[in-house]
């Protein structure tokens, strides 16, 4: 089991930061905190307004807007940002020694496979843009690529960036403004802004190539599997591939409702994934012991609930 004083996805900040954001008086439009992809908010620093370049660069949202309420029932609200309305292809940017790991490789490409259709991804189809329309239930596994140790084995948040901008300017990845791109570490790789001490992964964008590339950093829960894995008995045998397919689930959900940092979130800068982090809702357990609470195309997964922006508001696996 993980180590509850730490948390593990983007959507989670580690207890100090946590109890710090919640209990900071929050004024109505004056003091709202804006989301940092990482899993926790903070104040809006100057800048353009949405659409006017804001959120450019990791983790800096600038100067978001006064949240458009859509009535302000459902406990989040839209600032304006685009959202991912059209398929969202996904591709991989296997980091580090992947050699002889396949079985991981198969669990995480089953699920991009077959994500997209899911009664668990149509919950994003209750987020719109500004114009009405829907995060659309499409998800496709486009292409994946390997790098091995381009940046070593400590990576800061601007070589992971450096690590999806080398994929695309090299060719081995085509650049796509309709793309997730995911960096997925092998156990012996760090990030050293926090991962395993205050986020298993997050997920940010930049301007790369004149397009605006999403991406995500997802580290391996092998490497600190009391912060980063809910059982160390998992439903394929591989806690950390198991892991990382959880932490794939929550930065693809908040990149398409939230891709450019300045769409839904709510007064607390927390994404639709963040407000059911380490959330699983119903289980089943699995013929080895092990929980899971979604099957996609006959393979089992132990997955975070996510944020219907519907009916007042709830955390569930299906919409």
């Amino acid at each position: 089991m993980r180590n509850l004083v730490v948390s593990a996805i983007a959507a989670s900040c580690i207890a100090a930061i946590c109890s710090t954001v919640n209990a900071a008086p929050v004024r109505a439009d004056v003091d709202e905190l804006v989301p940092t992809g990482k899993g926790w908010g903070e104040r809006p620093a100057p800048g353009p307004g949405p659409g006017e370049g804001a959120g450019q660069g990791q983790g800096q949202p600038q100067g978001q807007g006064k949240p458009i309420r859509n009535g302000g029932s459902n406990g989040i609200d839209y600032h304006g940002g685009p959202v991912m309305t059209g398929t969202k292809n996904v591709y991989y940017i296997w980091y580090g020694n992947w050699s002889g790991k396949t079985t991981a490789q198969s669990i995480l490409n089953q699920l991009a496979s077959h994500m997209g259709g899911s009664s668990y991804f149509n919950i994003n189809t209750t987020y719109t843009n500004g114009n009405g329309m829907s995060v659309a239930n499409s998800v496709a596994l486009s292409a994946s690529t390997t790098d091995t140790y381009s940046h070593g084995t400590s990576l800061s948040d601007s070589a992971v960036q450096g690590v999806v901008s080398d994929a695309i300017t090299s060719g081995r990845l085509v650049k796509d403004g309709n793309g997730v791109y995911f960096v997925l570490t092998s156990a012996d790789v760090n990030e050293t802004s926090g991962f395993c001490t205050q986020y298993c992964g997050w997920h940010t964008h930049s301007t790369i190539g004149g397009t605006d590339i999403k991406f995500a950093f997802v580290g391996n829960p092998d490497r600190c599997p009391s912060a980063c894995t809910e059982q160390t008995t998992s439903p394929n045998d591989d806690a950390g591939a198991d892991g990382m397919a959880s932490i794939i689930s929550h930065e693809l959900e908040e990149a398409a409702t939230d891709p450019d940092l300045n769409a839904w979130y709510d007064r607390r800068g927390q994404e639709n994934a963040d407000k059911c982090a380490w959330t699983f809702g119903t289980t089943s357990t699995a013929s080895n012991g092990s929980k899971y609470n979604i099957t996609l195309n006959g393979t089992h997964f132990l997955i975070q609930q996510n944020w219907v922006n519907a009916g007042g508001g709830y955390c569930a696996m299906a919409y």
